[in-house]
């Protein structure tokens, strides 16, 4: 499936995730464990996000003058802007999970951001994968468009369904399945992902955290790819909309860990959302809803949701 970005600013792109991977894994690292504070996330939020804005600014720039439309660059950068907003809200999903799984394993706040960072690098390489082959398979199979359409509809109306319920994981079919695979000690060894107990080699939870979150973002990737493909088929806007918005999850995590009880509605929206663009999607031969009325709703639904959720929060 052909892009409209230049070849070069698929070079920029790679540029700013290798970029954004080195402040994770070797500025960051140097800090050693630690809490995260609000303060922290909230500054790293806000950073990720320009950086966000100032790749999409790069975005319009590249494509009004490789095509000289002013209108075309404005399309591209409003699929961007959606598509990232679309990945972010969803994603907001993964941390409630991700909080369940640190809770449920009672991992220490000062070895959490090692878990996140690892697990940012994998969604970064599982979900380009996924995208590269979904973009193969919607320009050679059209008809996909309707199942993607259909699977969205479906998963939002579970979600809706699930929503408020109480969660837990000790009926996981996943997390049998890997303490069957692997023998896990009862206790923390640091940030070690194994450890050594009566002269054997055996897992620490930490890996099991690690395994528990990578399998979490390959189900959140499948319900949330199909979505930003409903805004644009274009694989470049589709990948790099859906890697930045990944790469503020670490950030996001410790902020949105603080103020969880507030958005305890959240649920409610992101499952309007998902309904709508798989309704999107399944109308897209006989009605093609523009891309900033897309935006228009998926703002509304979430400015409704989390005043609404503000409103209704339980006091602590």
């Amino acid at each position: 499936m052909e892009t409209i970005a230049p070849l070069w600013l698929w070079g920029v792109f790679v540029a700013f995730v290798l970029a954004a991977l080195f402040v994770d894994f070797v500025v960051l690292k140097k800090q050693g464990a630690h809490a995260v504070g609000v303060k922290e996330a909230l500054n790293w939020s806000l950073a990720w996000v320009a950086v966000s804005f100032v790749f999409n600014g790069l975005l319009w720039w590249a494509i009004k003058d490789t095509t000289g439309s002013t209108a075309i660059a404005n399309e591209k950068s409003l699929e961007f802007l959606t598509g990232y907003l679309i990945e972010k809200s969803l994603a907001v999903d993964n941390i409630f999970v991700f909080l369940l799984i640190f809770t449920y394993f009672a991992v220490p706040p000062a070895f959490q951001k090692r878990v996140l960072m690892i697990g940012i690098l994998g969604a970064i390489v599982l979900r380009t994968i996924m995208i590269l082959v979904g973009a193969w398979l919607l320009e050679q199979f059209h008809w996909i468009l309707y199942v993607f359409g259909a699977f969205l509809i479906l998963t939002g109306v579970k979600m809706w369904w699930a929503a408020g319920k109480e969660e837990s994981l000790d009926d996981n079919p996943a997390l049998k399945l890997l303490r069957k695979l692997m023998p896990v000690s009862k206790q923390f060894d640091g940030e070690k992902f194994f450890t050594v107990e009566n002269g054997k080699k055996i897992a620490t939870p930490l890996l099991m955290v690690i395994a528990m979150v990578g399998l979490t973002d390959v189900i959140f990737a499948v319900d949330s790819i199909p979505a930003i493909f409903a805004i644009t088929k274009d694989p470049f806007i589709v990948l790099t909309s859906n890697v930045f918005a990944i790469l503020g999850l670490r950030a996001m995590f410790f902020l949105l860990q603080a103020a969880a009880s507030r958005f305890h509605l959240l649920n409610y929206g992101l499952a309007v959302i998902l309904v709508f663009i798989g309704t999107k999607m399944m109308l897209i031969d006989i009605f093609k809803i523009p891309v900033a009325v897309s935006l228009g709703v998926v703002l509304g639904i979430l400015a409704i949701t989390m005043l609404w959720s503000a409103k209704t929060a339980p006091n602590t």
